[in-house]
């Protein structure tokens, strides 16, 4: 009787043996390819602060005429940004600059700035720009690559199609923050290989390089003498005088 049992035994032995274990189901890739996003735009972001340069970039904003402004990265890590219409409504040409003295904008002769060019200091090199005086403008090419490269700040990157006319390649950047000062303004940051700032799109305008960029000087200058008493001018335009507040023609 226990032939046929001795003789099954092995057989069953040899087709438990032979059981594959399930298959695991496939790693979900979604926060890995987020990573890998967070991950380049930090490195390109790091090569754009390295990266010293001259370069036009075209400022377009919405029912304005584009603008070309100069920007500059010297060796010895000061920088300026000429931006036309930059102040007073649109109607004084400014510089902001970084330099080992200081934070400082610059008036230039323009339709609202008749004079010569003049200065003023803003503060430290590293101080934030008054809000008021602040034309923004310069942030994705200066302080704002702090923020990209530091990945601890609460972003959200992926990557993103290319906004018309800029080259690189283009990440789209979120806050993930819930509170109101976000550290960046959201949108789309493009960057060559050599960390070339391309061009930036976000709320306020979108910023395309118009040419391959020169070489750096070794610091750059300011537009003009530093005026002690003088105070900085605002991006708005100054209120429009109230007639009521003026003599009454023939008023002795």
């Amino acid at each position: 009787m226990l032939g046929p049992l001795v003789f099954a035994l092995p057989l069953l032995v040899v087709a438990c043996s032979g059981a594959q274990p399930p298959t695991p189901p496939p790693a979900d890739p979604g926060p890995i390819e987020v990573d890998a996003a967070r991950e380049e735009l930090a490195a390109l972001a790091a090569a754009a602060q390295d990266r010293h340069l001259v370069a036009q970039y075209v400022y377009s904003q919405a029912d304005q005429p584009d603008r070309t402004l100069v920007f500059t990265s010297a060796n010895d890590g000061s920088w300026r940004v000429d931006v036309p219409a930059g102040a007073l409504g649109g109607t004084v040409d400014v510089s902001m600059a970084s330099t080992t003295d200081g934070l400082f904008q610059c008036a230039l002769p323009s339709a609202g700035h008749a004079e010569s060019a003049r200065c003023v200091r803003l503060g430290d090199r590293d101080d934030a720009i008054p809000r008021r005086s602040d034309p923004r403008v310069q942030h994705p090419l200066t302080d704002w690559l702090d923020v990209l490269t530091d990945r601890r700040a609460p972003l959200a990157v992926a990557l993103a199609s290319a906004p018309e006319g800029v080259t690189g390649t283009c990440y789209s950047v979120d806050s993930t923050s819930a509170s109101l000062n976000a550290p960046l303004d959201v949108g789309i940051y493009c960057y060559d290989r050599d960390g070339t700032p391309t061009g930036v799109r976000t709320q306020a305008g979108t910023l395309r390089l118009a040419a391959p960029p020169g070489p750096a000087p070794a610091t750059v200058q300011l537009a003009g003498p530093v005026v002690a008493d003088a105070e900085p001018l605002d991006t708005a335009a100054p209120p429009t005088p109230d007639p009521s507040d003026s003599p009454s023609a023939g008023t002795s």
